[in-house]
């Protein structure tokens, strides 16, 4: 198999196209070649105009640990070049900064959900594009949560960074595949390409969207793992909860929660018998950890372990987002009146809750709190909304 960049960097014909033009790259930590050497250096070394550099939330470097935590612009010490924030004073392009290249390459490795920012950084730097007249070239990478999709749509009005368009949790596309879904929806008219893997099977076990030759490389602080990468469109709500999604250990984001006053076992009982048809394709094991940082810190919090991995994990049985939600249920009907939703500034959207911001909408949050509401309350608007989404994005998938 063969990343976008490495058939940029191997084939001639690809390399000779960018002849005489001023070229940017937006990237982060993992967007490196085949060999690990970063797509920065790869791409300057094969004699490319390299003039500027772009990175998205938590760094072109990934050294920004938490969200909201913004990323200064700087120039590159190597190479002299200007590396701009996407993450800092600005979230779209400024005409300055899309001034400083000709051609823009994309390089971002995603995690196959909505709510990573990636994907909104994707999108404004389109809409830039189109009306600077440059031209947007993705280097395409895999999408280690594979096709699966899942969630409900995001609602019109309810757009933010962590909430691009009307697409669900997990949208099953690569990067490539999502700028196309956004120049079709958004009427964008822009020069765009794509940059093809090639050998690309994300149907394949053993990795099911994620080739096993290959190492993971964080492309941000909290994605430490293709496990977390796999459960991350159910765990990310944690953030909207006052439940501890393990960051400050060396596990976060790989556990349906975690909290110092909530028995997991009971809580798993539950999940049980509320629905355990949500339950399957990984293994759930009950875990204790005490975060040296941010929620919980220094204390010791019960919690439930994800294992989407091995011998445990299959890729159509396994619904984060609906396990996510499940766990939210089960603590409400055990402790009805816990203090689960967070209130703070998520993302800088001061007026709704976060866990709305989240899940681009309130309706996870009212069945979560609705004591009447059942699982097949939620299946049903889910299981709708994921067809309309397979329906929508079937003309613009690139690989089989």
């Amino acid at each position: 198999m063969k990343l976008g960049i490495d058939r940029l960097l191997e084939e001639q014909g690809l390399r000779a196209e960018l002849t005489g033009k001023r070229v940017a790259l937006v990237a982060h930590p993992a967007s490196v070649t085949q060999g690990l050497t970063h797509s920065l250096d790869a791409l300057i070394a094969a004699g490319i105009n390299v003039t500027s550099a772009f990175g998205p939330q938590h760094g072109l470097k990934g050294d920004k640990q938490d969200n909201m935590v913004e990323t200064a612009d700087d120039t590159d010490p190597t190479y002299g070049i200007p590396v701009f924030s996407l993450y800092g004073e600005v979230r779209r392009p400024s005409g300055q900064m899309m001034s400083s290249a000709d051609l823009f390459l994309f390089d971002l490795q995603d995690l196959g959900c909505r709510i990573y920012t990636f994907v909104t950084t994707l999108l404004y730097l389109l809409e830039e594009a189109a009306k600077h007249g440059k031209s947007v070239w993705v280097l395409d990478r895999p999408n280690p949560a594979g096709r699966p999709v899942e969630g409900t749509l995001l609602l019109p009005g309810q757009e933010s960074f962590v909430g691009a368009a009307p697409m669900p949790m997990r949208h099953g596309l690569t990067m490539g595949e999502m700028g196309l879904w956004f120049i079709r929806h958004f009427g964008l008219d822009v020069d765009y390409r794509v940059i093809e893997m090639a050998g690309w099977e994300p149907h394949s076990a053993p990795g099911y969207g994620w080739p096993t030759d290959r190492i993971w490389i964080n492309p941000s602080p909290n994605a430490a793992s293709l496990n977390m990468a796999r459960a991350y469109a159910g765990t990310v709500m944690l953030e909207g909860a006052n439940l501890s999604e393990a960051r400050g250990t060396t596990r976060p984001l790989e556990v349906l929660f975690g909290a110092p006053d909530v028995d997991a076992k009971a809580v798993l009982a539950e999940m049980e018998r509320v629905a355990p048809q949500w339950m399957g394709g990984c293994a759930l094991r009950e875990c204790w950890f005490t975060p040296t940082f941010h929620k919980h810190a220094g204390e010791l919090c019960n919690g439930i372990m994800i294992h989407a991995e091995g011998r445990f994990y299959d890729p159509e049985a396994f619904k984060p987002w609906r396990l996510q939600a499940l766990a939210f249920k089960a603590i409400r009907r055990l402790y009805p009146d816990y203090n689960l939703w967070r209130d703070f500034a998520y993302e800088y959207e001061f007026d709704r809750l976060a866990i709305d911001v989240i899940n681009g909408g309130p309706g996870l949050r009212e069945w979560v709190d609705d004591r009447s509401a059942e699982a097949g309350d939620l299946e049903a608007i889910a299981a709708q909304d994921e067809q309309q989404w397979r329906d929508d994005i079937a003309p613009v998938l690139l690989y089989t």
